[in-house]
């Protein structure tokens, strides 16, 4: 039989929701336990995703028996503080992007990651998918790379409700929020991963009431490689796609979020659809590779590694600064 593992579940959003959805596709998989503050709204989300136990503490459901691993689908500013309590009591731990509010929290969870011996790894899942390793595949058929350009531009549907003056979540700065750290990581992520860590950061951006970020377009320059720009934003939307950029050809992609269709254009015209056929649940993937992480006996994901997620958390610390977005959860760490 295949070994389970069995998750505690620390959010109750949408999010969380998909995350089981593709999980469950994974035999190893098992919800054991859901933690939220309210034992109202953990019995609800238990009862629907038929999930046996409920807690309203962290550290209970850290400490308990019954789970071996922790999903954390908090706010941004609780992920450190969460992740290392649960990596405290022995619990493996996938947590959601952005990974922490600043690099020093990032540090801090790695550094828990390696004294408590455990898996941590960030939930990006765009970068495990089938279609993301193509386009790895598919780099050295474009020559040199001179571009890297993404695009995520989503109008939030709490955006109007900041326009009449009410402040919800994904728009305040004591949670870490903001376009840079809600849906600019999906841009950065993946260069990052592709690329590594750029030579040079010029971010240019708009600033919303309430201290976070509503839009940036960030350029980057690598040594000896390509330009990457990077446009993202919560007020507006964009159908731009995402481009890679050689000598001898272009690999597009549809979106950077959830990537559909992934296309190598070669020099010339002529064009060649690369994204294999994928018939699991988008979250799938990221949840297998975690598991395969723990069964394997490794520390962390080749891709979604933790240096690549300590590359991006300094790249995102970067944009805020230029931008001047400041978080409380700045001056708690170093």
């Amino acid at each position: 039989m295949e070994k389970k593992i069995r998750f505690g579940i620390i959010g109750t959003n949408f999010i969380t929701d998909w995350v089981l959805e593709g999980g469950r596709e994974d035999g190893r998989f098992e919800a054991a336990a859901v933690c939220s503050r309210s034992a109202d709204t953990a019995r609800s989300f238990a009862a629907r995703h038929g999930i046996p136990h409920i807690f309203t503490s962290v550290e209970e459901m850290a400490s308990s028996a019954l789970v071996d691993a922790v999903y954390i689908a908090s706010p941004n500013a609780l992920h450190a503080q969460q992740s290392i309590l649960c990596m405290q009591y022995g619990k493996h731990v996938l947590c959601e992007k952005a990974f922490a509010s600043n690099v020093g929290e990032v540090r801090q969870m790695l550094e828990a990651a390696r004294r408590y011996g455990v898996v941590l790894m960030e939930a990006m899942k765009p970068t495990l998918t089938p279609a993301f390793r193509a386009v790895r595949e598919a780099l050295s058929e474009i020559g040199a790379v001179r571009r890297y350009f993404s695009c995520y531009c989503q109008y939030s549907s709490r955006y109007d409700k900041l326009k009449e003056g009410v402040v919800l979540n994904t728009f305040k700065p004591e949670l870490s929020n903001g376009a840079t750290m809600d849906i600019g990581v999906y841009t950065i992520y993946p260069m990052v991963v592709l690329f590594g860590r750029p030579k040079t950061i010029h971010a240019a951006g708009m600033k919303l009431p309430g201290g976070v970020d509503g839009q940036a377009a960030v350029t980057f320059t690598y040594e000896n490689g390509p330009v990457a720009t990077v446009l993202y934003g919560k007020i507006a939307d964009s159908t731009l796609p995402t481009e890679i950029q050689g000598e001898q050809g272009t690999i597009v992609l549809d979106r950077i979020n959830i990537i559909g269709d992934v296309s190598l254009v070669r020099r010339g015209g002529a064009t060649e659809h690369i994204r294999p056929e994928t018939l699991r649940n988008e979250y799938y993937y990221e949840v297998a590779e975690f598991i395969d992480i723990i069964c394997g006996g490794r520390k962390e994901s080749a891709i979604n590694s933790h240096n690549n997620s300590l590359i991006t958390i300094e790249i995102l610390d970067e944009i805020r600064r230029q931008l001047d977005v400041a978080f409380p959860a700045d001056k708690t760490v170093t």
